[in-house]
């Protein structure tokens, strides 16, 4: 296992938290239950639908270094496209600065290549092998020096395919999929926090949870061998929007938040903001984000319809449909003979067919049941649930919180003089209260972070930090 640099106060002296603090949300880790695959026309993406994406990797506000590293992948033509499909990679390297660097940068360049370049049609078989490449390729590269010893990575890779969404990943980074107004964690945490978490909902015996919530279980590097878990396929929607962030991001903003920002700004806006906003709550660790749109289908093709999980239908044999007949005739004949006054006879005539009747249900067949498969193959496919679900509309409670939080960093700001566009900034803040009034949230939302990103691009020029710019949003025929 291995700890990552532990959350501590805030260097701009912000108080964190807000109506949330101390929120905790449920996690919901399901059975992973043998579901039949669905069919591949209902899960099809487009080559002609249009993808948005950008990305941010930001140091931080008290790190030297930036050991996170990030890959993507946009086909260039159909074929391409329906050979594999469009590839989105986050990776938080540890170990010291130069050690975590190396081993997420070989990762994000070695996934991809063998992405592109394994043999085969099982999306699924092929992106793990192309994680398994990586560690082994990490792995030797640590073994064979030893300042590199145990060098180690984590990493989540989103497969945007012909066939569906998948997802492989190990370590903590994590990939949400922001859908309407829900936002759902599609990755579970290799973390001890998680596992223990599982632990007692499988046993449902209590468990001490540690304090520390950043101890991975799982890494790229320091094994020979690696357990990686593949998710998918998804179904993918118009308009879906996926998100990749390293723990630098999850372990500072809150599910909710994630889905509102995502869901109401461009990906490069949803980029800087978030980046922003962990920055704003302690910006201890590296924070890496990756916001992918899906764009709408061309005017000719149908939606995809939405698959029903249904049970095999059962067929009752004809000596049971015949026996039941029967018994029913003979029930019907006791009820008439009854009300024509031969009591005795009725009531006989109905117990022997109330008694045919039981035993015909003690006999039928039993509906088919979709088993569970044995929990011994924690890396195997997880079709259609999400680990953790949260609601992720614009909300009063998201809106005042954010708009606190910017009150706060606005005096700081004030008060130590940074060269903030302060008319713009009022104008900013003057739209938000208004649309605040007016119980539009998510016109205030996008207003405040107007606000917040003129005052954080004001901090990092007052201190002379250069920050690295979101790689703007890329759109084209996918």
């Amino acid at each position: 296992m291995s700890e990552k640099l532990d959350r501590t106060e805030c260097p701009l002296g912000i108080t964190p938290g807000g109506p949330f603090e101390g929120t905790r949300f449920e996690l919901s880790v399901p059975s992973r239950a043998s579901v039949a695959r669905p069919a591949l026309s209902v899960l099809r993406m487009r080559w002609e639908q249009k993808l948005q994406h950008a990305t941010l990797s930001d140091v931080g506000l008290r790190r030297q270094n930036n050991e996170d590293s990030v890959a993507s992948h946009v086909c260039g033509s159909e074929a391409e496209f329906e050979r594999r499909g469009h590839l989105f990679l986050v990776a938080d390297g540890m170990g010291g600065h130069a050690v975590g660097e190396l081993a997420s940068q070989m990762a994000a360049e070695s996934i991809p290549h063998a992405w592109n370049k394994l043999p085969g049609d099982d999306i699924a078989q092929v992106l793990r092998e192309s994680v398994v490449t990586a560690n082994s390729l990490i792995h030797e590269r640590g073994s064979s020096n030893r300042d590199f010893l145990r060098m180690g990575t984590t990493c989540t890779v989103l497969a945007l395919t012909a066939g569906g969404a998948y997802v492989a990943h190990v370590g903590d980074s994590r990939c949400y999929r922001i859908r309407r107004d829900r936002i759902d964690q599609l990755t579970f945490d290799h973390s001890l926090h998680w596992e223990l978490q599982r632990q007692a909902r499988e046993t449902g015996m209590p468990v001490e949870l540690p304090e520390h919530r950043n101890i991975i279980t799982r890494s790229l590097g320091p094994e020979a061998e690696v357990q990686v878990d593949v998710e998918g396929p998804f179904l993918i929607l118009p308009g879906d929007i996926y998100l990749l962030c390293s723990d630098g991001l999850s372990g500072e903003v809150r599910d909710d938040e994630i889905g509102a920002l995502a869901g109401e700004l461009s990906p490069t806006q949803a980029c800087r903001m978030l980046v922003h906003l962990a920055n704003m709550r302690g910006g201890g660790d590296n924070c890496t984000v990756t916001v992918v749109r899906v764009g709408e289908l061309p005017a000719n093709v149908p939606p995809p319809e939405l698959p029903i999980e249904s049970l095999p239908k059962q067929s009752v044999p004809a000596p049971t449909l015949i026996a039941g007949g029967v018994a029913l005739a003979v029930l019907a004949l006791g009820v008439i003979t009854m009300l024509m006054g031969q009591i005795v006879m009725g009531a006989v005539l109905s117990a022997i067919s109330a008694a045919g009747l039981i035993v015909l249900m003690a006999k039928r067949p039993k509906p088919a049941v979709v088993e569970s498969a044995p929990e011994t193959d924690l890396s195997r496919t997880n079709l259609w649930r999400p680990y953790r679900t949260a609601v992720s509309r614009p909300t009063q409670e998201i809106y005042e919180s954010l708009s606190n939080l910017e009150g706060q960093v606005a005096k700081v700001a004030r008060d130590e003089g940074w060269p903030v566009n302060w008319s713009q900034h009022t104008a900013a803040i003057q739209a938000s209260v208004q649309a605040r009034l007016e119980q539009r949230y998510a016109k205030g939302l996008r207003d405040v972070s107007r606000a917040i990103d003129l005052l954080m691009n004001a901090l990092y020029t007052a201190r002379r930090t250069p920050r690295p710019a979101a790689v703007p949003e890329r759109g084209g025929a996918a």
